[in-house]
């Protein structure tokens, strides 16, 4: 697998392709914004029809990064799920995929503003989780120091060989990382963005996810 190596606060990291983000130093693999039973709740509300496996493949993909790196630990960094309450609703099949996931994982469930609530699956819920030097929460905060956060679902528009590209991707600065959306079917703000503008120092940069991630500024229009 073509990750992309970087440090924070002291960290060995690793972006994968997927957009999950490795710390193979404390065997934790973190992601970010699944927005789970995202279709189904669509459906019920009479909203975009949407195939109904966004679920299976999240799961799917998060299974080959789990194996991938043989992480231990699990951070889901909020919004794990697309409304309170759809992760009691979720298809057995579903269910138990998650099991099997968290099976002999330490396993956290960072709230997130779509899913405030405590889920009914395994694992702990927490409103931020601390590790080391690095704090993980869902949603970046104005004192922020060593932080790992999702919420914003960056994506980067770019122009390559005469095509206008975007790509979802982390973004980086001296004080914050910022993941991108891990589920399917989720939409993303480009980096271009005043709120990401704002939030991110002049020389952030941007880990463009993909079979090759790499490393570039943070593209601002």
């Amino acid at each position: 697998m073509n990750t992309q190596g970087f440090r924070f606060h002291g960290a060995a990291l690793r972006a994968l392709p997927s957009g999950a983000l490795h710390w193979p130093d404390e065997a934790l693999l973190v992601v970010s914004d699944l927005h789970l039973g995202k279709a189904a709740r669509l459906s019920a509300r009479g909203g975009a029809a949407l195939p109904p496996y966004e679920t299976r493949e999240t799961l799917l993909r998060l299974e080959a990064d789990l194996s991938a790196t043989a992480a231990r630990r699990v951070i889901c960094l909020g919004d794990s799920f697309d409304a309170p309450g759809l992760d009691a609703v979720l298809p057995a099949a579903d269910r138990e995929a998650i099991a099997r996931l968290q099976a002999g994982r330490d396993w956290t469930w960072i709230a997130g503003n779509h899913d405030p609530a405590p889920v009914t699956l395994g694992g702990t819920q927490a409103a931020e989780a601390w590790l080391g030097p690095l704090v993980f929460r869902h949603i970046a905060t104005d004192d922020a120091r060593g932080e790992v956060s999702g919420h914003y679902h960056p994506k980067a528009r770019l122009r390559l060989r005469g095509r206008l590209l975007s790509r979802a991707c982390f973004l980086l600065d001296d004080r914050r990382l910022i993941l991108p959306a891990y589920g399917a079917y989720t939409g993303g703000l480009r980096t271009d963005d005043r709120t990401l503008c704002a939030l991110m120092a002049e020389d952030a940069r941007a880990i463009l996810t993909g079979p090759s991630p790499a490393m570039i500024p943070m593209p601002r229009g």
